[in-house]
């Protein structure tokens, strides 16, 4: 006969839980892990929004400007996948509208370009004689790099106009001149040299003027190299091309802080302060020269902004951005030796320029910005070759 059931037994352990169920989590882990899910959502929604009210207004936000653009796509994505855990159920009601208002606010400060996920999406095809144009900040020029490997990159982008930054070195911790002018004439024959402080334009076509912006009107023949690179960060280059006379504005904005400084210091606070000023005087300059020039304008290089920061309402609002002729989701220009997660680098046109082809070259070592390589036309046709 079977035995009987005997007694239960005082302070047995209880039967295993059955396989795959999860067990359930402890109820003071559960209110901590939500506590910190809401001041996160609370913390990047106020983030969010006192971006998009003070970035390009007040001086010390430039340093809150240094956040990587795609994380404010990224940082609502993973707070709203977070809502999903049972640890969210009590204040899911809540947290996933917020967050959702966030996601879409931060969506156009994040820099990507959707529309490369469209099938079938982008400009049409470049006509024949388009214009083909490379902007680059050079970092130096040639003084750190193998000068024999510097000019072969430059000479492999075959380009009509280069837009080129930085020629200049650095010694000592300040910015100093080169003269390069020989080897560039040299290595681009035929071409047309426009050189302001640290700005350089090669054009194989006919430059007809150079009229210069904002507080470049000042210099004088007199200038020195170091008053021309402080004041010379615009060079406008005026091209005939085919018969039309474009603009290329050649640009590089300072960025907004000195690395070399302590943020200990003073000194770091007062130079951010100096450079907000210094950035909003360029790109006044830049925008009321651009806005009033009736030919078709090219406006392109290095203006340390972000598609986070409101430095670039103006250009952004004025002009059209060369970006839906790209190819890629994430257009980052900086640092080009890693994820390249900050586009520095713009260019806008406007008029009857179209953009057919847009991208971003990998520098082969010899600088931490991507080129940005253009093939451009008259909206009404191309230019004559």
């Amino acid at each position: 006969m079977p035995r009987p059931p005997g007694p239960a037994v005082l302070g047995a352990r209880p039967s295993a839980r059955p396989a795959g169920e999860v067990p359930p989590v402890p109820r003071r882990r559960r209110r901590t892990g939500l506590r910190v899910l809401v001041a996160a959502s609370v913390v990047w929604g106020v983030f969010t929004v006192l971006g998009h009210l003070l970035s390009g207004r007040w001086w010390p936000w430039l340093l809150a400007d240094l956040t990587p653009p795609p994380l404010f796509a990224a940082v609502p994505l993973v707070l709203l996948a977070l809502c999903l855990l049972p640890l969210a159920r009590g204040a899911r009601s809540r947290l996933v509208p917020l967050l959702v208002v966030v996601l879409l606010a931060g969506v156009p400060r994040a820099g990507l370009h959707w529309g490369a996920l469209v099938p079938g999406g982008g400009p049409d095809p470049a006509p024949p004689g388009a214009l083909k144009v490379f902007s680059w900040n050079t970092l130096y020029w040639d003084t750190t790099d193998d000068p024999g490997a510097f000019y072969r990159f430059l000479a492999s982008r075959d380009a009509d106009v280069y837009l080129l930054q930085e020629y200049l070195a650095w010694r000592d911790g300040e910015p100093a001149p080169v003269d390069r002018l020989a080897r560039l004439r040299a290595e681009f024959p035929g071409y047309r040299v426009v050189v302001l402080g640290e700005l350089v334009t090669l054009s194989r076509r006919p430059v007809v003027a150079v009229p210069p912006v904002g507080r470049a009107r000042e210099l004088t023949p007199r200038s020195g190299w170091a008053e021309r690179f402080e004041r010379g960060k615009v060079l406008r280059t005026d091209i005939d091309v085919g018969g039309t006379v474009v603009s290329f504005y050649n640009v590089h904005v300072p960025v907004q802080l000195d690395v070399h400084r302590s943020v200990l210091s003073g000194g770091f606070y007062r130079v951010v302060r100096d450079r907000d000023a210094q950035r909003r005087e360029h790109y006044e300059a830049l925008l009321e020269d651009a806005r009033a020039n009736r030919n078709p304008v090219l406006i392109s290089g290095d203006f340390n902004t972000t598609p986070a920061m409101g430095d670039l309402r103006g250009l952004r609002s004025a002009f059209r951005d060369a970006l839906p002729a790209s190819s890629g989701l994430l257009p980052g220009t900086w640092d080009a030796d890693g994820p390249a997660l900050w586009r520095l680098d713009w260019t806008f046109t406007g008029g009857r320029l179209a953009v057919h082809r847009y991208a971003f070259v990998p520098p082969e070592g010899l600088s931490d910005h991507r080129g940005q390589e253009l093939l451009v036309s008259s909206a009404d046709g191309a230019p004559d070759g």
